[in-house]
């Protein structure tokens, strides 16, 4: 992949335009030449006898012979990025047993400049790199020190009340790589404010909440949610709790169904108390 999408990122032969994916955006010639590279390592394993379908944001749902399980792959998450020049993008993929983000069983997301790869397999925890995640401690239980957003600009509006109770804000225009990095505690938390489509997160919502060896929060730190609030989604390691990811009025993506249409927003963090505090500021609580 990197081999394909290196050559062509920031160039005008990139940039070049295609026409419409399924999913509803402009395709280029850099997606398109890395959904290639995608659908015949995919192709591979079908000609192997495996059977299932995959769900990809330019060609949409194909059939390898049976409906499931279902791989759910962006080729280039961050597409912007990397037709600009920007060295921030990735594939991503998952492995779901069922139609719901709550069925995923295994999710990867790979930085396509760096090379640096995330996995989550369910039962198994989320390890970077082949080695499982240590997440990093926060530095103040009180406030949020660094705050991830999604990239569109009326995602600014939208979070103003999580904004103003955060020192610093980082846009990085990569979904998944953020919110795979809000897993390992860089980001105390990762807002998408506005709908997005689910499809864009299936991959990094199981590194989220797999995130294993999470480390006591600080002292101080708000409690997490209370008893009866809508449960977090857990997809695929109910039980291995490090991070929690929902919508931004607290509520369970796991029952969504992984489409191209279907869309929510998004609030992950990498422990319970830090995703409570940034629920309550972005209700301005």
């Amino acid at each position: 992949m990197r081999d394909v999408v290196a050559p062509l990122a920031g160039t005008d032969a990139g940039r070049q335009q295609l026409g419409m994916g399924a999913g509803g955006d402009r395709t280029m010639e850099l997606d398109r030449a890395a959904e290639a590279v995608v659908f015949e390592e995919l192709q591979a394993v079908a000609d192997r006898g495996m059977q299932f379908s995959v769900l990809s944001e330019e060609v949409g749902l194909r059939s390898f012979g049976a409906p499931l399980p279902l791989v759910v792959v962006d080729p280039v998450d961050g597409s912007l990025n990397a037709k600009q020049g920007i060295p921030f993008y990735n594939v991503m993929m998952a492995l779901l047993e069922g139609p719901a983000v709550g069925d995923a069983t295994v999710g990867c997301v790979v930085n396509i400049v760096s090379g640096e790869r995330w996995t989550a397999i369910k039962g198994q925890g989320v390890k970077r790199n082949g080695h499982p995640i240590t997440v990093m401690p926060r530095e103040r239980a009180d406030r949020i020190q660094l705050l991830g957003l999604e990239s569109s600009t009326h995602s600014l509006g939208a979070a103003a009340r999580l904004i103003e109770r955060s020192s610093k804000v980082r846009i990085l225009g990569a979904m998944a790589l953020s919110m795979a990095h809000t897993a390992a505690g860089a980001l105390d938390a990762f807002c998408a404010p506005v709908p997005m489509r689910l499809f864009d997160m299936t991959a990094a919502v199981p590194a989220v909440v797999a995130a294993a060896a999470s480390p006591a929060p600080p002292a101080g730190a708000p409690p997490a949610p209370p008893a009866g609030a809508a449960p977090p989604a857990e997809p695929p390691v109910i039980g291995e709790t490090g991070g929690v990811a929902t919508d931004v009025r607290g509520r369970s993506l796991e029952s969504l169904e992984c489409t191209l249409q279907t869309r929510t927003t998004l609030l992950c963090a990498p422990d319970a108390p830090s995703h409570a505090l940034a629920l309550r500021a972005f209700a301005g609580d």
